[in-house]
């Protein structure tokens, strides 16, 4: 089983613990052979059953993002609508703050999605009836706060996503990626803990989607909300993840830091995964580097923990005889040689080109 989410300084915000969902008219009659072990597709074959998840355990810690990617029927949707309980367990248990959302009453399940939990659509989910304002207020329309103060709540956050003075328009007025900048005001506009993102950037142009991975890369660093975001994209995954969680078949493959995934993955799957990445935008210095330096120790200058090892090899003018300081807030944290550089941007073989003998 691979590791739980890396930092255990704190008590995750979200803790789940043996999930599984079977799909079908007798989930709890099938649940003890999927126990056992029995596989998706002899599930489907014999019991007319859909294995949606299996075994889950995820520590999901506050202020920071935890991404779930798989493919197309890896899972990772029917997953994020357990956390709000929009699907029903076949069993398992979801703690949120400490508290069993599986033993909720309407009313506290209730309390939960309007308060503690807001959720970013794919498709934008805003009414085409409404002005902007009016779709980015609705969070606190619903728990009746008046309509000056809800205004005022919502016209301050479409201002913090770039859409000042577009209150009066209507969704149709508003491209794509305006109209899922209105979705998140009005995640913001909750003032929730929590942040549910569902392939909220899949339906954006490639341009656009950037724009709005930095857009929530900017505002998580404001706010650090407690982000579950969901994505079939390694790139967008790897780009905003704390921790990364890989799903295929319902199953949890690996999870983990998403730099430590890179270098050390686990499975044939990931494998294939992150076999075309480019390793030189997306690894940093703090991975590759080795950690602690003696404070004589000669260097030909100095890099940020944080750069990316493209930056590191732009920064060393293609010589691949330095070596660098790597810096953390001001302090010194490691070295960073360009021949460990140049050995990290070595690609993992995917399975196609270990059974073909082709690089």
């Amino acid at each position: 089983m691979t590791e739980l989410a890396t930092d255990t300084t704190t008590e995750p915000q979200i803790r789940i613990r043996g999930l599984y969902k079977i799909f079908g008219s007798t989930p709890q009659k099938v649940l003890p052979e999927v126990e056992k072990g029995m596989s998706k597709p002899d599930v489907l074959a014999e019991y007319q059953h859909v294995v949606g998840l299996r075994e889950i355990d995820i520590d999901i810690h506050a202020g920071k993002t935890t991404v779930i990617m798989g493919l197309s029927g890896s899972g990772k949707s029917t997953l994020i609508r357990h956390l709000n309980r929009l699907i029903e367990p076949t069993t398992g248990e979801i703690l949120v703050d400490g508290q069993d959302v599986m033993k909720m009453n309407a009313a506290e399940l209730r309390e939960l999605r309007q308060t503690r939990m807001s959720m970013v659509f794919q498709k934008f989910a805003l009414l085409p009836h409404r002005t902007v304002l009016d779709n980015a207020a609705m969070p606190l329309e619903v728990r009746a706060v008046a309509e000056d103060k809800r205004h005022a709540e919502a016209q301050k956050w479409l201002a913090r996503v770039g859409l000042d003075g577009y209150g009066p328009s209507y969704p149709h007025q508003l491209s794509g990626g305006m109209q899922q900048r209105v979705g998140i005001a009005r995640a913001l506009t909750s003032n929730s803990d929590i942040m549910l993102m569902d392939e909220a950037f899949s339906a954006l142009d490639p341009l656009i989607r950037t724009d709005m991975q930095n857009l929530l890369l900017e505002l998580q660093g404001e706010l650090h909300k407690t982000i579950v975001f969901i994505t079939h994209d390694l790139d967008e995954a790897l780009k905003l993840a704390d921790h990364l969680v890989i799903l295929k078949d319902g199953e949890i493959v690996q999870q983990g830091e998403p730099q430590r995934i890179l270098m050390h993955p686990e499975d044939p799957y990931i494998v294939d995964f992150i076999a075309d990445i480019n390793r030189a935008r997306v690894l940093r210095a703090r991975t590759v580097m080795q950690e602690g330096i003696a404070p004589d120790e000669h260097t030909d200058g100095e890099v940020d923990a944080e750069d990316t090892l493209e930056s590191v090899i732009a920064r060393a003018e293609g010589r691949t005889d330095l070596t660098f300081k790597v810096m953390r807030k001001g302090m010194a944290v490691g070295k960073l040689t360009m021949k460990e550089v140049v050995l990290a941007l070595v690609p993992t073989v995917s399975s196609h080109e270990r059974m073909t003998g082709t690089d």
